[in-house]
């Protein structure tokens, strides 16, 4: 079974996180990657917000570490695992700037870039940013054709209604020739989003009888990634059986690929959860 990892401490969402990752940081976060590395976990993540509104803040969370930043650091201490945004907020870049930025970081790592993407919620932080909120699905739909045309190209030429490009060098740029695009969202909406423009969604906030529906109702392209959590954070050395559980009803309901988190009192027991569930994870295939 294919297992990613829900980075701890680059977030801190009220009520997911253990108390530990509040005062932990890139040291700590350096061991955890280069042990999910070595045991053979597919993915990190890290999320994007720039601001968070500070009344949005005490349910979100106000820590979101730079997804670009954090992972180039990581880069240079991993080999193998990689590296998921989760999700990137599309209103808020221009796609040649993520076919730049991005591109660079799949170049550095080795192309160990995913790119997952999102349309964003927060109408206070478009505001900030000067993006637009309103019609901002139908821009992500561009957006994510624009990417898909660009990443990977040192020429790239795309010409839509909000996005028309020639003429222009992207140097350096992706490694991959494709690198994975997954879209994030709850929707039918996003779902079809997935669908029609990348390679594998990332579904939040429903159950697994609600998503085993929709995907049911869904027909999905050859190779398609269906990325979901368990619902809660997961604990292999404490209740290996409910784990193990877990796991199983997560791919029945469609999984393709399980991103989860797992409990822990500390770092020292977050590396040897990850050990655990490795071995779990193992023994589910």
């Amino acid at each position: 079974m294919r297992v990613g990892i829900v980075s701890p401490v680059v977030t801190t969402v009220p009520g997911s996180h253990a108390p530990w990752e509040r005062s932990a940081g890139i040291t700590e976060l350096v061991e955890i990657a280069k042990a999910a590395d070595a045991l053979g976990f597919d993915h990190l993540t890290c999320s994007e917000h720039v601001a968070v509104p500070t009344e949005v803040a005490q349910q979100r969370g106000a820590t979101y570490w730079d997804p670009l930043a954090t992972f180039g650091h990581l880069a240079a201490h991993t080999s193998r695992i990689r590296f998921a945004t989760q999700v990137l907020v599309l209103g808020y870049h221009h796609p040649l700037e993520i076919a730049k930025r991005y591109g660079t970081l799949d170049l550095i790592s080795g192309g160990r870039l995913v790119l997952g993407l999102g349309v964003g919620s927060l109408e206070e932080e478009f505001a900030l940013l000067g993006a637009r909120f309103a019609g901002r699905g139908a821009v992500a739909d561009e957006a994510i054709a624009a990417l898909r045309a660009s990443l990977s190209r040192r020429e790239p030429t795309f010409h839509g209604e909000h996005f028309d490009y020639s003429g222009f060098v992207v140097e350096p740029h992706a490694q991959q020739e494709r690198v994975p695009l997954w879209v994030g969202g709850r929707t039918p909406r996003s779902l079809r989003r997935a669908t029609t423009h990348a390679d594998g969604w990332v579904p939040f906030g429903l159950s697994l009888d609600q998503l085993r529906s929709m995907l049911d109702a869904t027909d999905l392209p050859d190779d398609f990634e269906v990325v979901l959590g368990p619902g809660r954070p997961l604990d292999p050395g404490g209740d290996p059986a409910a784990t193990t559980a877990r796991l199983t009803e997560v791919r029945r309901a469609g999984a393709t690929l399980v991103s989860t988190a797992v409990r822990s009192q500390s770092p020292a027991h977050y590396l040897e959860q990850l050990e655990a569930l490795a071995r779990l994870a193992s023994r589910a295939d």
